[in-house]
């Protein structure tokens, strides 16, 4: 779909009915919509913060209550029964902070009192809430002759409020379990329905026996299901990317992946939308929320920086959610600051996945957010300084610049830091910096004689890293590794000047003690 004329921007906008009636661009997901609902019936979809999850729900909403003219000129709308009308419940915990199980009972409560007013139903008896809802579901489906849909939108976010504190997200974990509880046994009371968050919980402490619950959230029919694509962005934006930089929008926003390498990547609509409102870039869906628990968790784990680039997991430790046993990894890929780079299948019915940052934006501001908890003050500064010497292709000045950076680390930070525990903590100080200046930075880029540790592309220049851990005085080892190797012949053909620098860390000093460099 093609859009020829400049139209409004939806920022925030969460109501398809606004989208479609108010002259906002919409990207039209009826095909994903379709191939689910002729699929099943029972749906799990998980996705990052502002993805457009709270979009597609009210979308469905609008398809089952046959408000066929929202969808004139989109795929569905010759695919679909517009005679056939189903009550729709939708409850939404997306507003609000929730502290206290009484206070989610409270809000539960009061969002089945407003379905229950919209749709016309009275309730009969004083109960529980699951007999309220319960009693919702039949009485819908009696009242209004079809079977009830139930859209259920971001139906972890009391717990992902709350999850540092486990006995409060534990016991809000069973206020949720009480609701959830109830479709089980409403099947033959329901015609489709799906829940959507960020986190996947597991269906054993949340679900209560809800078995038959598909998790699409991998499968690649529904890669694209929220988020834009490129073609997205090349027919409905079109009037929106003259005087962008197109290579930088992809380079500094697409990238995120759901089911491996050879599905389709798609961009955060949050940040799309801000860039073509204000005409530059930055990072606008990473400032729209500080992952402060995030950073906390990888200090307490003496996370290794640089592996963030290249993480091989397998897909069980993506979904290991709970509120006692949060997997690093799965929190990284379901909070979107890392996506599925490469999918294999070594062997029948065993898949292992890479993952790595989605694009530029997710790897400049994590990082940027995890440099004072390995110990940096003031990174800003020092941010500056680093680009200045590259820049001006300064290695002299970058090996004074670094020493004075690993030199400003306060004692006092290794003593009470369990990442100073890790001898990946010097490369992992390393590699941060650079990659929170937002230079072109990949680890462990892989050759036919072995991998050089860090690699930097940046001013017409190449940089190869290799690190070593030394007890006390230089050995002159890591130079050497990149000379014998032959790291340098990979990119040759590049036709740059390739710049060979070892650096070795002293354990005991805690300082670079060696920044040997050689022109390959």
């Amino acid at each position: 779909m093609t859009t020829a004329h400049r139209r409004k921007l939806p920022i925030g906008i969460q109501t398809f009915a606004d989208i479609r009636e108010d002259g906002y661009y919409y990207v039209d997901k009826t095909l994903h919509i379709h191939r689910l609902i002729e699929a099943g019936k029972y749906y799990f979809l998980s996705r990052p913060r502002r993805f457009g999850k709270s979009l597609l729900v009210d979308t469905l909403r609008c398809l089952f209550e046959g408000r066929e003219a929202l969808f004139e000129g989109l795929y569905i709308h010759d695919k679909w029964d517009w005679q056939i009308r189903h009550p729709v419940v939708r409850l939404s915990f997306a507003g609000g902070h929730l502290g206290t199980r009484d206070a989610l009972d409270q809000r539960i409560r009061d969002l089945l009192h407003q379905n229950r007013e919209r749709l016309g139903i009275r309730l009969s008896r004083e109960t529980d809430i699951p007999g309220e809802f319960e009693e919702l579901i039949q009485q819908a489906h009696a009242q209004h002759g079809q079977r009830v849909v139930v859209l259920i939108d971001e139906y972890d976010k009391p717990l992902l409020d709350n999850i540092t504190d486990v006995g409060r997200a534990s016991a809000l974990r069973d206020g949720l379990r009480n609701l959830y509880s109830v479709l089980k046994d409403a099947d033959p009371h329901l015609c489709f329905c799906l829940l959507t968050g960020v986190s996947k919980f597991s269906k054993v402490s949340l679900f209560s026996g809800l078995n038959n619950l598909n998790d699409v959230t991998l499968d690649a029919p529904y890669a694209t299901i929220c988020g834009y694509t490129d073609e997205d962005l090349d027919t409905v934006f079109a009037p929106e990317l003259p005087g962008l930089d197109r290579a930088e929008i992809r380079r500094w926003y697409n990238g995120y992946r759901w089911g491996g390498q050879d599905v389709t990547a798609v961009y955060n609509p949050f940040d799309v939308l801000l860039l073509l409102q204000k005409r530059q870039f930055g990072p606008y869906w990473f400032e729209s929320a500080t992952p402060t628990f995030l950073v906390d968790l990888l200090r307490q784990r003496g996370l290794y920086t640089p592996r963030l680039e290249q993480w091989e997991t397998e897909p069980e430790l993506l979904s290991r959610f709970d509120v006692d046993e949060i997997a690093t990894e799965g929190l990284l890929f379901q909070s979107g600051y890392l996506t599925i780079k490469q999918a294999e299948e070594p062997m029948t019915g065993y898949r292992l996945y890479t993952l790595g940052f989605p694009n530029q934006e997710v790897e400049t501001s994590l990082n940027q957010a995890l440099l004072p908890s390995l110990g940096v003050e003031n990174a800003p500064r020092h941010r500056k300084t680093l680009f200045t010497h590259l820049r001006a292709n300064d290695l002299a000045g970058l090996e004074t610049h670094l020493k004075a950076f690993y030199a400003g680390l306060p004692h006092d930070w290794y003593r009470n830091n369990p990442i100073a525990k890790y001898e990946g903590h010097y490369a992992s100080v390393f590699y941060s910096h650079f990659a929170a200046l937002g230079v072109d930075v990949t680890v462990e880029d892989a050759s036919n004689t072995g991998k050089v540790d860090m690699t930097v592309d940046f001013g017409g220049h190449l940089y190869l890293f290799e690190f070593k851990v030394v007890e006390q005085v230089p050995e002159g080892k890591a130079l050497q590794q990149l000379k014998d190797q032959g790291y340098a012949d990979k990119y040759r053909a590049q036709g740059k000047p390739i710049h060979l620098i070892g650096v070795e860390f002293s354990r005991e000093k805690r300082q670079i003690v060696a920044f040997d460099t050689e022109v390959a």
